[in-house]
């Protein structure tokens, strides 16, 4: 049986890097997990007069996160932060406080950028955020540099020292979540 684990890319862009390395990251544990990707870029802007008749899409994107014991989060780095997209998803799962669809789920945090440091600011931002609403997240980093490019446009490895480390990555997220994921989160 395999492992339901969400996928969450912190990206609307059409053509982003770090959606294409998350299906690589995927594949890398595809025989073990099967995953869900949770759509995050058509969801309206946060807003708590919404809360008593929330949109149906909304209702459908915290549903999605509710039946799943784990997350694994990929994605950019903005302005040494993380990209307004995801703050608003992450928003919109914390509320109300009562409901909040986070808390007690496993997890994993990582992404792709062109700079050196890749999404290490970004990372340790989310990292506190997602800690703060009560997710065990995977401890360990993994700051991909997007050049060469590590991955190609099917999410295909072409770096193999980087489909390596990626592999022991996923690896101990998919152990993580065996060890402390709950098989149904209410």
């Amino acid at each position: 049986m395999r492992t339901p684990i969400g996928v969450i890319v912190g990206s609307n862009r059409r053509e982003s890097i770090n959606r294409r390395f998350a299906l690589a990251l995927t594949r890398l544990v595809e025989d073990r997990v099967a995953w869900t990707w949770i759509a995050i870029d058509d969801l309206p802007m946060y807003n708590q007069d919404l809360e008593e008749d929330r949109p149906e899409v909304v209702r459908r994107f915290t549903a999605e996160v509710a039946a799943l014991p784990a997350l694994l989060f990929v994605t950019p780095e903005h302005n040494r932060s993380i990209p307004a997209v995801l703050k608003n998803a992450i928003d919109w799962g914390s509320k109300p406080t009562d409901r909040q669809v986070w808390r007690g789920r496993v997890a994993c945090i990582t992404g792709t950028a062109m700079g050196n440091i890749g999404t290490a600011v970004g990372q340790q931002h989310l990292r506190q955020i997602l800690g703060i609403l009560g997710m065990t997240v995977m401890g360990g980093e993994a700051y991909v540099t997007f050049k060469p490019e590590p991955v190609d446009r099917a999410g295909n490895f072409l770096d193999d020292a980087k489909r390596d480390f990626c592999r022991a990555y996923m690896e101990q997220f998919v152990a993580l979540v065996a060890r402390f994921a709950l098989p149904s989160v209410p």
